[in-house]
């Protein structure tokens, strides 16, 4: 089924439901956020983007915008026209971690577009666990995502919808190199695992510089909150494999899934515990001045905000915070981002009425 705007639901997904990679459920859930699969393909007999022309990339569009909404990939379909959607549900969309920044604004890599350049994204409703993004780097970038540690279940999932694409597009493929891409990294499989992790404890002991050195070491990139070209905020890093040429899918997942990000999971938990037995009450003080911020809070920055949840979902996944709930924390994280915040009062703010009302929601959802 496909829903635009005008049949009866958003044209973006409902700002106030969770989405996937916040349901806070899934296996080491209290360090891993979220695992995500993306595959970059791109259309036989057209130019990569950077090269295609405006007449090239609408085609594209259209070929993949067809076959997107024939193939059945999900019970229900979004299909968004992202050239000609407003800023604020491209925005929304981004912050949902269904499409990129780069994507929303419409900027090709090469710094040509806008945000009339022709792209779009499908998106599986309700759960949002999968999207589909035509036109950003690559003709095409499928991605899986789902709660917790689960990179298998998500390959599985990107595959099937990768193996449906296919049945009625032609994807440059060579026999030696594989799926050719814009970037030459992305050559061969195409493929991209990542994992978003929630480091604080590493963060507080002083052993994040090292951990990251060590993953960069392992031709790992560690990127920020929103991906590529991000900061961390709230001690959330996202951790992916940077090249995918002479590896295949399996030994690539073998990789992340089974040797490095376990590592990074046991040393995250290994601080945490060393925390509460060296200097709990330390800890117990950070959480609880930040629970206290923002249920007292006033004015608070998207910056800052991020600060205090990211202490205060340490407290609850330590158990030093019992009144407050672990989704309820990681879906605060996506309601305080500022397309969001507008979407929830339903007028647009500017920067310091974003603080007011960001204030306001974080006391009304984790006041006593």
């Amino acid at each position: 089924m496909m829903v635009r705007p005008g049949d009866g639901e958003q044209s973006v997904p409902a700002f106030d439901r969770g989405t996937e990679w916040l349901r806070g459920h899934g296996a080491a859930a209290d360090v891993v956020m979220s695992s995500r699969v993306r595959l970059a393909r791109n259309l036989a007999g057209f130019p990569f983007l950077t090269r295609a022309s405006r007449t090239d990339r609408h085609e594209i569009l259209d070929l993949c915008r067809g076959r997107v909404l024939q193939a059945r990939l999900a019970d229900r379909i979004l299909w968004v026209d992202l050239h000609e959607s407003p800023v604020p549900e491209r925005t929304v969309l981004a912050e949902r971690h269904l499409i990129s920044r780069q994507h929303a604004k419409g900027k090709l890599t090469n710094g040509v577009g806008g945000p009339d350049e022709p792209r779009g994204v499908a998106v599986a409703l309700p759960d949002e666990r999968m999207s589909i993004m035509v036109n950003e780097e690559d003709h095409l970038r499928l991605q899986a995502i789902r709660s917790g540690y689960a990179l298998t279940e998500a390959l599985e999932a990107i595959d099937a919808v990768d193996d449906a694409l296919e049945a009625g597009l032609d994807y440059a493929f060579h026999p030696r190199f594989g799926y050719l891409t814009c970037c030459p990294t992305n050559v061969g499989t195409g493929v991209r695992f990542s994992v978003m992790l929630h480091l604080p404890g590493l963060k507080l002991t002083g052993e994040l510089d090292k951990v990251k050195r060590a993953a960069e070491d392992m031709s790992l990139a560690v990127r920020g909150f929103y991906g590529e070209g991000s900061d961390a905020a709230g001690d959330f890093y996202q951790i992916s494999n940077q090249a995918t040429l002479g590896k295949t899918e399996i030994v690539l997942l073998h990789e992340i899934e089974q040797e490095i990000v376990p590592r990074v999971i046991d040393y995250e938990r290994h601080a945490r515990k060393t925390l509460l037995t060296r200097r709990r009450a330390m800890v117990d003080d950070k959480v609880h001045r930040a629970l206290g911020a923002l249920r007292h809070a006033r004015l608070v920055s998207t910056e800052e905000a991020m600060e205090l949840l990211s202490l205060v979902r340490l407290g609850v996944v330590t158990g030093l915070v019992d009144d407050v709930e672990q989704e309820t924390v990681n879906r605060l994280m996506l309601l305080i981002q500022p397309a969001h915040l507008a979407r929830t009062v339903g007028r647009d703010l500017d920067q310091q009425g974003r603080r007011v009302e960001r204030a306001a929601l974080l006391r009304a959802k984790l006041g006593p």
